[in-house]
């Protein structure tokens, strides 16, 4: 774990929505980086990765609109105009040149049509747990079901209950701390911003626009994903030219939980 000058929180409106945004400052010439979190979860989710990343490397996060301190909004979105958002949410924030940018799962498919809408602002892109959408080889229906709504984020028991059959990997030995952070981190807002996110993921594929992502993309994925399982990653692989896979003993959660092990897998990445 390194020392890491402590996030400025903020609340920044675009095209409307407010947007939650935390900026963890780091070195001037070193490529900020950018986090996109899975479905549900707010921006402290991923902490765990970020106190394990160099500090001379900037670091901007936000919470998803419907999502911890970003309001519902009225009306449903999809990834593509939530791109535009993001990109919007960078100049806002002073952040007007490359970055980089990491995506888990749902934050994965966002990544990869940013990567693709907002090409000239990518410069390193890594997915970590994701699929390319709606024609991706899905979980298990067991699994599906226990991931319509976002009760596991209000019901640390019932969380701890299918932690180990939705994430896999050490989540299956460790239900109770995976309930606990969940808790600590869930969505603040109503069950509509739950289900603004989950269908943006639906009506979205990128299998149209993967070739054309032409920024350099590392894939990390996990051996032990009941939520995303691997064959997806070697789609991913497959069909964005040049890309990396790297695949890593753990579940869905393996930047939280297998963090001391990624953190270096992904500071080689971003420094080549």
């Amino acid at each position: 774990m390194v020392n890491r000058p402590t996030a400025l929180t903020q609340s920044v409106e675009v095209s409307g929505q407010q947007l939650r945004v935390s900026i963890a400052t780091g070195e001037p010439g070193v490529t900020p980086l950018l986090l996109m979190n899975g479905i549900g979860a707010r921006l402290e989710l991923l902490q765990p990765l970020v106190d394990r990343l160099q500090p001379r490397r900037t670091i901007v996060g936000f919470d998803a609109p419907g999502v911890g301190g970003s309001p519902t909004p009225l009306l449903p979105y999809r990834l593509t105009h939530l791109s535009r958002m993001v990109d919007d949410m960078l100049l806002a924030v002073g952040v007007d040149g490359p970055v980089d940018v990491l995506g888990i799962s749902w934050g994965g498919a966002l990544a990869q049509q940013f990567a693709f809408t907002c090409r000239s602002r990518v410069r390193r892109l890594v997915l970590v747990a994701t699929a390319p959408g709606s024609l991706m080889v899905p979980a298990r229906p067991h699994v599906l079901a226990k991931m319509i709504t976002h009760r596991r984020y209000d019901d640390p028991e019932y969380m701890a209950m299918i932690a180990g059959d939705i994430y896999g990997g050490s989540a299956r030995t460790r239900g109770a701390q995976i309930a606990d952070s969940m808790r600590t981190h869930r969505s603040t807002a109503d069950a509509r911003g739950y289900l603004y996110q989950l269908g943006a993921g639906l009506a979205w594929s990128s299998l149209g626009i993967l070739p054309l992502i032409s920024a350099p993309t590392l894939i990390l994925a996990g051996t032990d994903d009941p939520l995303i399982p691997v064959a997806n990653a070697r789609i991913l692989h497959r069909m964005v030219r040049g890309s990396e896979l790297t695949l890593y003993q753990g579940g869905h959660l393996g930047l939280v939980s297998e963090a001391d092990e990624l953190a270096p897998v992904i500071e080689e990445f971003l420094d080549r």
